[in-house]
């Protein structure tokens, strides 16, 4: 399965096993809670589902790579008890407590969350010494003799031996005590991710020209070639730091990132051009909607890939827009919720003080946005809304000090206003959006008609999570008549080759 199902399958898991009954037990009890064991090539994303679940779940994470650990780190360190037995004395041989059941301890007493998952990487690749703790460590849950705390569920991931020649294969016996997941590098999937995530549009764009590159694991005599979605998401954050640094991404510092030296020369060509053609085609200018005949003339006779790649470039500016438009959103969504209690305040117990009551509610907010981030369950995008929506509540609370003493109903009337300004800037930004996304759609028509390229941008647009957001609110006409003619027509295209291939 590719890799979204498998994290649905695991974040189906932990809600089974986290289920409890009416008497506060598990519905499954944990004798019965097989752990997860994910199978798949290395660099396609599982250790990053298991962040992302964590998150979404709001339950802890402990995350270890086995290779880096010893069978005493593992197991504990081994010490002498004395104890009784039949009225005589013996010494014991016993174990500290293993530091992975103990980073467990430590991760619920620093966040406060009782329930859980540990995470061992590379389970399936341990020393020969380590190997035998592993397979009862599946199959009983314990390190050692320490026992993984109730409510923390286990996750294991391995790579197939074809991968890595450390590899171990688990025996009948275990195998049967895990729910064994195979994960499989899939393109599509991957792109819906890249797209929430922000990822370059050069590399989204280059993938989507040559799909078979996404993932590439080849065997020579020089050694492994290979290109990953870790490696295309790594390369892509430092794409974006160079471009902030004014520095050119070559073939070199490609390579680095893109392990095969043909991939890494083809996109490093094709980023080149990437670059050019935003100069060429004057795309701040289409976004504006100032089209000459002279860019129609040279976008109709350019290349299906340099087409591809101005198309790239209009969806990267109108994604960046939508993408705004979208934290803006959740920023006054999150400062809404505030203001409904302050407005419980300056009109009830706090009339009297609520200039007092405002400070309060900064600090209970920064508060709270302490506590979920000590714990953490923000991902960077919900710490950036947390905080953009902290900062303006600080900033109403500075202005309402400001002003001469002023009763509740008057201090909330001033809160509604400043929020209402706000409420202004995000309807501007929402209309920025809405004509950029129109001007694009002149552009498209202008240059390209219902051709394979208008396919590709209404593709593109149903792929991409932040223009899919931003067309559930905002009624674009010509977004949906193609949407429901050139797709159709599309589908109807390919039933024909298939009938005919028959």
């Amino acid at each position: 399965m590719n890799i979204k199902r498998a994290k649905e399958e695991i974040k189906n898991t932990i809600e089974a096993y986290l289920l409890k009954n009416v008497y506060g037990e598990y519905e499954i009890p944990a004798i019965r809670q097989r752990p997860v064991l994910l199978l798949g090539a290395p660099g396609i994303g599982k250790t990053q589902i298991m962040e992302q679940i964590a998150k979404e779940c709001q339950v802890g994470l402990v995350s270890y790579t086995i290779t880096h650990h010893t069978r005493q780190s593992a197991i504990g360190l081994p010490f002498i008890s004395k104890k009784e037995f039949g009225g005589k004395e013996y010494a014991v041989t016993e174990y500290t407590m293993s530091e992975i059941v103990a980073s467990i301890y430590e991760k619920m007493e620093k966040t406060g969350l009782s329930e859980g998952i540990l995470f061992i990487d590379e389970i399936n690749c341990v020393s020969e010494t380590l190997a035998p703790a592993m397979l009862q460590f599946l199959q009983c849950k314990t390190f050692g003799s320490h026992e993984i705390p109730g409510g923390w569920i286990i996750v294991a991931a391995g790579n197939p031996p074809e991968y890595n020649k450390s590899v171990r294969e688990f025996d009948v016996v275990t195998m049967d005590r895990v729910k064994k997941i195979e994960v499989e590098p899939d393109f599509e999937v991957w792109k819906e991710y890249a797209y929430k995530q922000n990822i370059h549009p050069a590399v989204i764009s280059y993938l989507n020209a040559r799909p078979r590159y996404f993932y590439r694991m080849e065997t020579t005599v020089d050694g492994r070639k290979f290109a990953t979605p870790r490696g295309w998401e790594d390369l892509s954050r430092m794409l974006e730091v160079y471009e902030k640094l004014h520095k050119t991404a070559d073939r070199e510092m490609i390579v680095q990132y893109i392990q095969h030296e043909k991939i890494a020369k083809d996109f490093a060509n094709y980023l080149e051009l990437y670059e050019k053609y935003q100069m060429d085609y004057q795309i701040e200018a289409v976004l504006e909607g100032k089209i000459d005949d002279i860019l129609i003339k040279k976008a109709a006779h350019a290349s299906f890939d340099e087409r591809l790649s101005v198309i790239s470039l209009l969806l990267s500016r109108c994604t960046g827009q939508f993408r705004r438009v979208f934290l803006k959103e959740q920023e006054l969504a999150v400062l809404f919720e505030k203001l409904r209690e302050l407005k419980e305040g300056f009109l009830g117990l706090h009339r009297s003080q609520p200039q007092i009551w405002m400070a309060e509610s900064v600090a209970s907010m920064q508060g709270e946005y302490e506590q979920k981030k000590q714990a953490e369950l923000l991902t960077r995008e919900e710490d950036q809304i947390y905080r953009l929506a902290l900062e303006l509540l600080e900033r109403y609370a500075l202005e309402l000090e400001k002003v001469e003493a002023q009763d509740g109903d008057g201090a909330f009337a001033l809160v509604k206003t400043w929020f209402g300004k706000e409420q202004d800037t995000l309807e501007e930004m929402q209309d920025g959006a809405e004509q950029m996304l129109e001007h694009v759609f002149d552009f498209m028509e202008l240059v390209f008609g219902t051709g394979q390229e208008m396919v590709v941008w209404i593709t593109e647009l149903n792929s991409n999570y932040y223009s899919v957001r931003f067309l559930q609110e905002y009624d674009c006409e010509r977004y949906y008549r193609y949407n429901k003619e050139l797709l159709f027509e599309e589908s109807s295209r390919s039933i024909e080759a298939r009938l005919q291939e028959l």
